[in-house]
């Protein structure tokens, strides 16, 4: 990737009075070229090409973009369907922790796949295998009989959501697994998601709350209509509205995920230190006690996620070596909490022999810790000069599949392994 990026940037040296070079380069690798243009437009501020190409790259709107007439309409029906998904128990007369438990991922992921592959205009070939895999899911999922005992259904349910996740991966970067770039925006877009979605959702929590009021002012009780006919269908559309705003108002949130990242990323530092020194000099027998491992497993998935989240952020110019020092240190302190989780789940295993519970979570911790450990050399090459972000961002995107395909396995072939228990 560094040697990518640096025959880009000569390239746009070359070629920078070269206006129909130029526009080919940009065409064949819009991202790449994108970021080397930024990384070297320092030394290119004198020629009006470069300034011209500057606020093509650059320029960012003041006002909020609603997209063209066919887009909203799409969207309207995207949202109107994720919120005929989410109300078909009502329809059906089936129980809601039923149905909900079995197709929650179902009422977001399908409708913002369709999206992008709409957007993107993929071809019918690259259109089938993500339409096979949802409805293939859908028939599985909807095959397991209820049972919230069932330590193999609950996994399914939990793991399920991550796996359509993937498929949306897939319709994100057009079907072009081997696009690093277009995975680690895939990353960034899902952080800009979180944010968006959160601010809806608050806006939507203080809305609420003003008509409730109102009503009951006039001593009219519509808490049990408004939840049941119109929050349901307001919670379907609003991944769809956040997914549309931040694909035409991409500024709206640049600024706020990295000054997220870089205000928790220290916070979350110095407190998984503490907690790894408190929990030296403690009693505490994670060994013994499962449900300490299984929150202990929660807060290393987190600190994962924000590892990743914050690197996702970073570039060559913006990210000081301070703020790298810090990811790294959290990166290790990941692996040791990372290899304490793996020496209690391993007792476990020796004690009480295999379960799906501890298959699942010896898993998912192995692939972390492979990540992490991906992740930690890649930053300290960085830190030592050898490597650059967009290399520590190779090693992130190259090991996100391995998710997607941990997370299927769990979802459709542990239940099988181990009868249904």
């Amino acid at each position: 990737y560094k040697k990518q990026f640096r025959k880009m940037e000569n390239e746009i040296r070359i070629n920078i009075n070269n206006p129909k070079q130029l526009e080919k380069l940009y065409r064949d690798h819009k991202g790449t070229f994108t970021i080397a243009f930024n990384n070297i437009y320092q030394e290119l501020t004198d020629e009006p090409a470069a300034q011209a190409w500057n606020e093509r790259l650059n320029f960012k709107d003041e006002h909020i973009t609603w997209g063209n007439k066919n887009e909203i309409i799409f969207i309207a029906v995207a949202a109107f369907i994720g919120g005929l998904i989410a109300k078909m128990p009502s329809f059906l007369g089936i129980e809601y922790d039923v149905y909900l438990s079995k197709n929650i991922g179902f009422v977001v992921f399908p409708m913002l796949t369709g999206y992008f592959i709409w957007k993107q205009q993929l071809s019918i070939t690259k259109m089938v295998l993500p339409f096979i895999l949802f409805i293939a899911s859908a028939i599985f999922m909807n095959s397991l009989p209820y049972n919230e005992k069932s330590a193999t259904f609950i996994l399914s349910t939990i793991h399920l959501p991550i796996f359509l996740w993937s498929i949306l991966g897939y319709a994100f970067v057009g079907g072009d697994l081997n696009n690093n770039h277009k995975k680690i925006a895939f990353l960034k877009f899902n952080g800009n998601f979180i944010v968006m979605t959160g601010l809806i959702f608050i806006s939507g929590m203080f809305f609420t709350g003003i008509t409730l009021a109102l009503f009951e002012l006039l001593k009219m009780d519509i808490q049990t209509f408004y939840f049941e006919q119109i929050a349901v269908w307001a919670l379907a559309a609003m991944p769809m509205l956040s997914t549309y705003l931040i694909q035409n108002n991409p500024e709206l949130v640049n600024k706020i995920s990295p000054t997220i990242a870089k205000i928790f990323t220290p916070i979350v530092f110095i407190t998984l230190l503490v907690f790894l020194v408190t929990l030296m000099y403690t009693q505490k027998d994670i060994y013994n006690d499962r449900n300490f491992l299984l929150v202990f497993n929660i807060v290393l998935i987190g600190v994962m996620a924000i590892i990743l989240f914050s690197l996702t952020e970073a570039t060559n110019n913006t990210n000081s070596k301070f703020n790298l020092i810090i990811l790294f240190g959290l990166a290790i302190l990941a692996i040791i909490a990372n290899t304490i989780a793996l020496s209690a789940i391993s007792f476990r295993l020796s004690e009480f022999g295999l379960s799906p519970n501890r298959l699942a979570v010896l898993g998912a911790n192995l692939l972390i810790f492979i990540h992490l450990l991906l992740v930690s050399y890649g930053l300290f090459k960085n830190l030592k000069g050898n490597a650059s972000i967009q290399d520590v961002e190779g090693n992130i995107a190259f090991f996100i599949p391995a998710y997607a395909v941990w997370a299927a396995f769990v979802s459709f072939a542990i239940p099988f392994i181990f009868k249904f228990i």
